[in-house]
């Protein structure tokens, strides 16, 4: 393991050495796109099929701390219910990695398209030497995206899309850990000035072996996203809500900032229910620190 660090710091600092050698005025500046670019809306923007791109940010946390790990997960149905505690760190690893491709482009008077994403994101107990630095959790989220692009001012802004999304997330693990949900998610974009503001609800499809029964009780039954570009920093929140309850929901905010060229700083806040499938029905607060790579 130890042999594993110190090649992957060696081959990080090479690389960042060699960037730096390499710096332009061009590298100066973070790469920041608008919400049509984010999407390809309109011919101006449109780049083909096939495409890999980056979707949800793309980011990696050396240090995530958390107030209440979940040592022995719980579920109401009784089967999906963890037997034994396990005894995990206050202190993992967490990152994220998410990519999309649009496979079909102009449909419905040449302007809709249609995407394949995929974002995974891991939460790895490294500093646990008790359990051999396991992954705690790895949750996998395909998805099946439309996108219509619309034009219609408010508020000095701009209603920029709709769309929905046919969407999968699980931990793919087996017996009483598993946890799972398929989802319609609807969308509406919105842009004024260097604020983004999408708004996401959805409905969830039933199972016949539901592993995880009021997860919509707990994460929501919809998210709103909000992101602001001020200069070379980015501060974004993604918040969850059941909208018929008062208890439930989460609020994740993050802070971007530069460190050189496209190599950002990231600091994560996390409040609430959800923060993986496993913690479905689990309450935290989690801080981390990291860097990020690519923004939405």
């Amino acid at each position: 393991m130890k042999k594993i660090i110190v090649g992957i710091t060696s081959f990080l600092t090479f690389g960042l050495e060699s960037y730096a050698q390499k710096k332009t005025v061009d590298t100066l500046d973070i790469i920041r796109k608008t919400y049509d670019q984010l999407w390809e809306l309109g011919e101006n923007n449109q780049k083909g099929t096939f495409r890999l791109i980056s979707y949800k940010p793309i980011y990696v946390t050396a240090g995530r701390v958390s107030s209440n790990p979940n040592e022995k997960p719980t579920s109401e149905n009784p089967s999906y219910a963890a037997n034994e505690a396990e005894e995990f760190n206050k202190v993992e690893a967490k990152f994220q990695l998410s990519f999309k491709t649009k496979i079909i482009q102009g449909l419905f008077w040449n302007k809709g398209d249609f995407w394949i994403g995929y974002t995974q994101k891991a939460h790895w107990q490294v500093y646990n030497k008790k359990i051999s630095r396991a992954f705690r959790e790895i949750n996998y989220e395909p998805e099946i995206i439309f996108r219509y692009p619309v034009k219609m001012k408010v508020f000095n802004g701009e209603f920029k899309s709709i769309g929905f999304a046919f969407n999968h997330q699980s931990n793919g693990r087996d017996l009483p850990l598993s946890r799972s949900w398929n989802r319609i998610i609807f969308h509406i974009g919105y842009e004024i000035d260097n604020w983004i503001i999408t708004l996401n609800p959805w409905i969830r499809s039933s199972d016949s072996d539901d592993e995880n029964p009021n997860i919509t009780k707990y994460i929501g039954n919809g998210e709103i996203n909000v992101s602001y570009n001020y200069n070379r920093h980015e501060f974004y929140a993604i918040g969850t809500h059941p909208f018929d309850r008062w208890r439930g929901g989460s609020i994740q905010l993050n802070y971007v900032f530069p460190i050189k060229g496209h190599l950002r700083g990231h600091v994560q806040f996390f409040n609430g229910y959800g923060e993986t499938m496993i913690d479905y029905n689990h309450k935290q607060t989690t801080i981390g620190v990291g860097v990020s790579f690519a923004n939405w």
